[in-house]
């Protein structure tokens, strides 16, 4: 049986040539409707991409690298689903490494995910600093920031949300219900989104002159994070309200709750962070701060696109907002 050609898969697909490689090798933009025609013509004729040819020519593999720093947090992982959608639509392919959130760990992995030779990284820094390697490609290679964006990224660019603005934003409605005594739980506080929200709260606090929150640290593992703050529970005054920084640490804060036999929000109100399915099917539905994901995505992917197809603008910080979802976890005091 003869080799499908390229020729063959633009004559099913009704569309050049020319229309068929640049939905493969990403060198163009190419319409959703005519690549998807494109993709569906390649399947029905069992065409098989020379990627080792393509990589030969332009010196990059049809290839992103995606790095997060762990794939236990719901955040990161929803992330990667959606990246790998819209990567699949244009017929590139995603690799994802995880940094475990360890930098020694994160040079190596950068490392191998550079062996690829991809056309573009897509990064979440394990700390607030950007990887060395990846700074080293800030001129060669696309490079798009998420998430854990520090001060000095300026030379590349960045998609995060309005981190201060989302913890004012459940701080006020915390206020607004009465509540003067609050508590944070924090993943890792020398993370950047998380000094962001937890400013937030305190800004707000001090702004309507209620004392500053107090910042209970609980890791990134919510099963250790239900015990320390469950025997900070144990050990200090009751908050009437907690603000959770993160998916995780919002798990850590209903174990430690449940397992205090403390009722939400008779005893004690809760806010979560990041808004999923889950939330509002409990006997009482989770206030949360919803952290558009897909957008975040969207915006990414588009920007990383851009770069590929040899765009030279300067650098942009593109910041998103949080939403409150407010439903029955916070009681009303007054």
């Amino acid at each position: 049986m003869s080799k499908v050609t390229i020729r063959e898969v633009a004559e099913m697909a009704g569309v050049s040539i020319a229309t068929v490689s640049n939905v493969f090798s990403g060198r163009k933009v190419v319409t959703p409707e005519l690549s998807a025609r494109v993709n569906d013509a390649a399947r029905a004729l069992s065409y098989q991409v020379d990627r080792a040819a393509s990589q030969l020519k332009s010196g990059r593999a049809q290839v992103v690298g995606v790095l997060v720093p762990n794939f236990n947090d719901t955040f990161f992982t929803s992330l990667v689903s959606r990246i790998e959608q819209l990567a699949a639509a244009v017929a590139y392919q995603v690799i994802v490494v995880s940094s475990q959130d360890d930098e020694a760990v994160e040079a190596a992995r950068l490392d191998a995910l550079m062996g690829w030779r991809p056309s573009g990284i897509i990064a979440v820094p394990a700390t607030n600093t950007v990887p060395q390697l990846l700074r080293r490609e800030f001129a060669n290679l696309p490079i798009i920031l998420v998430d854990r964006v520090g001060q000095d990224d300026l030379a590349v660019d960045t998609v995060t949300v309005d981190n201060h603005a989302a913890g004012w934003e459940a701080a006020q409605h915390l206020l607004d219900c009465g509540h003067r005594s609050i508590a944070i739980a924090s993943s890792v506080s020398a993370f950047r989104p998380i000094q962001d929200r937890i400013r937030g709260v305190a800004d707000c606090c001090a702004a309507r002159g209620v004392p500053a929150p107090r910042v209970i640290e609980v890791g990134i593992n919510h099963e250790s994070g239900a015990e320390i703050l469950g025997e900070w529970l144990n050990a200090n005054q009751h908050p009437t309200a907690i603000i959770a920084m993160t998916n995780v640490t919002t798990l850590a804060a209903l174990s430690a709750l449940a397992r205090g036999s403390l009722e939400i929000p008779d005893a004690i109100s809760l806010i979560g962070f990041d808004d999923y399915t889950w939330m509002t099917a409990r006997k009482v539905p989770l206030t949360a701060v919803r952290q558009p994901i897909d957008q975040i995505a969207d915006r990414t992917w588009a920007r990383l696109m851009s770069r590929i197809q040899g765009s030279a603008e300067l650098p942009e910080s593109i910041v998103l907002a949080a939403t409150l979802q407010v439903r029955s976890s916070v009681a009303r005091l007054a």
